[in-house]
């Protein structure tokens, strides 16, 4: 059980294939451009910290 071992985790990771003990990740729900686009952007900590 270790890199070598085609059917485990770490076997899987050093080979860079998918699986049943290392299923893909699931990519969500993607948010439309526009909502995202709209959202208002808070200020950074460097833009509200005053000028000394």
């Amino acid at each position: 059980m270790g890199k070598g071992d085609q059917r485990s985790r770490r076997g899987k990771i050093h080979r860079g294939t998918y699986g049943a003990r290392r299923p893909k990740p699931h990519k969500g729900a993607s948010k439309p451009v526009a909502a995202a686009e709209s959202a208002p952007r808070k200020a950074s900590r460097k833009e509200t910290a005053p000028a000394a």
